[in-house]
């Protein structure tokens, strides 16, 4: 479906695309204690390192990561998989008025909320968003790396 391509390269951050790459690689590389490195992460994922390291730090400020510096530091994940949604981690870095704000960027409902009923668009999308809300609600970083580890081929996150 066209639409959900055109929401699915613009309607996260790259910063945000890069946190769930990185979180997810933690839930399949890690034994839930073992950390794993930020030039591991960044070298495997194909990121840079920096860049990765200060999203990763505002994560970890954010309970969603474990980070201990140090040369046997990196990062882990600070709860289950199955409890970090891909809701929690769009709120942290995004925030959510993805769910919330016009998909095609007209304004004119934000600016004047008695338009709303008026506006041919806001309907009809305001279904759409709250599905995907309620699909990055429900959607976990764990059943994600279940179903990668239960592939029997390496898959490039």
């Amino acid at each position: 479906m066209y639409i959900f391509g055109v929401l699915n390269r613009n309607m996260i951050s790259n910063t945000c695309k890069y946190g769930i790459r990185a979180i997810l690689y933690i839930a399949v590389n890690s034994d839930g204690e073992k950390k794993i490195g930020i030039k591991k992460i960044s070298e495997d994922l194909n990121l840079p390192g920096p860049f990765l390291g200060k999203i990763m730090q505002t994560l970890a400020k954010n309970k969603i990561l474990n980070s201990v510096k140090g040369p046997h530091g990196g990062f882990s994940l600070a709860k289950a998989p199955e409890k970090i949604s891909l809701y929690d981690i769009v709120k942290i870095i995004d925030g959510d008025d993805v769910f919330h704000e016009c998909l095609i960027g007209v304004k004119i409902c934000e600016s004047n909320p008695e338009y709303t009923d008026l506006c041919p668009f806001m309907g009809k999308s305001h279904k759409v968003r709250e599905m995907l809300e309620k699909t990055f609600k429900e959607q976990t970083i764990g059943e994600f790396a279940k179903g990668i580890n239960s592939l029997d081929e390496f898959l490039q996150i």
